[in-house]
């Protein structure tokens, strides 16, 4: 397992010192990947088979660059049959890590691998026998630096100054009593970067008929081990005196689940 406190600069000497074709990358991406800041790595597929002599694992490391962009490297960890030391080789696309393979299994290495159950007697601790599916692999991914934004979406434009305070000042200022506890303000005690982002912003009338306003905000930070983690805040009015209040959850749909029972109340 990786080490969440090594350095972004630790990481990737390590994956490409390691690497057995490291000197096939690319000297481009090589020194964008130099200028990295932040990383993620994340298991894309296993195949673990003792009986048939098979071991091997995909995994996606993400790095955060210092122009804001996003680089990939894919690693293939293999066991070759009959030999117990484990090797590794890091390639620039999907493309070519299924290339490898095929050269090294006769099939792709990303294609994810059925569910069979696992013969009797293959199966041991830590051992699988099928590959990550689609629902494990995106999971994976979105627990990872960035997610792949889609046609309509915009990528993160983080903030590095500042993060820990911020994250801080938005827990302090939270008045409701199930706000996040402090697993949560020791996590974000590794913020490296954030970025605000308003999810709503309007009036709703209450149940009394009154008018209130509300705003909700993503507040998303990067950790150092180049996790994300979101705070929601809820700022309001929807109060007996009409007063400002501040209100922050763990997730939006708890964020949004406040706002709809704050309309409601007299």
């Amino acid at each position: 397992m990786s080490d969440p406190y090594e350095t972004t600069e630790a990481h990737l000497e390590r994956l490409l010192g390691r690497a057995l074709n490291s000197f096939d990358l690319p000297d481009p991406l090589v020194e964008r990947l130099g200028t990295a800041l932040a990383h993620s790595s994340s298991l894309y597929t296993t195949h673990h088979s003792p009986s048939a002599g098979l071991w091997r694992e995909t995994h996606r490391h993400t790095y955060l660059l210092s122009d804001g962009e996003t680089a990939s490297l894919w690693e293939l960890a293999y066991r070759l049959r009959g030999d117990g030391s484990t090797r590794h080789e890091v390639f620039a696309t999907r493309d070519e890590l299924g290339l490898a393979g095929a050269r090294l299994f006769g099939e792709a290495a990303t294609e994810p691998e059925p569910y069979p159950v696992p013969e009797p007697g293959t199966a041991e601790d830590g051992d699988l026998g099928w590959g990550v599916d689609a629902s494990e692999e995106d999971l994976a991914l979105l627990s990872a630096l960035f997610a792949a934004p889609g046609p309509q979406e915009r990528r993160r434009e983080y903030s590095a100054e500042e993060s820990v305070d911020h994250a801080r000042r938005v827990l302090r200022r939270a008045e409701n009593a199930d706000r996040p506890g402090p697993e949560v303000a020791v996590l974000l005690r590794s913020a490296y970067a954030h970025q605000i982002t308003q999810a709503f912003g309007g009036r709703q009338s209450l149940a009394d008929g009154r008018d209130a306003g509300f705003s909700l905000y993503e507040h998303a930070f990067v950790l150092l081990d180049g996790s994300e983690l979101s705070l929601w805040e809820v700022e309001h009015t929807a109060t007996p005196d009409g007063r400002h209040m501040c209100e922050v959850y763990a997730s939006e749909a708890a964020a949004r689940g406040a706002m709809e029972l704050r309309t409601r109340v007299r």
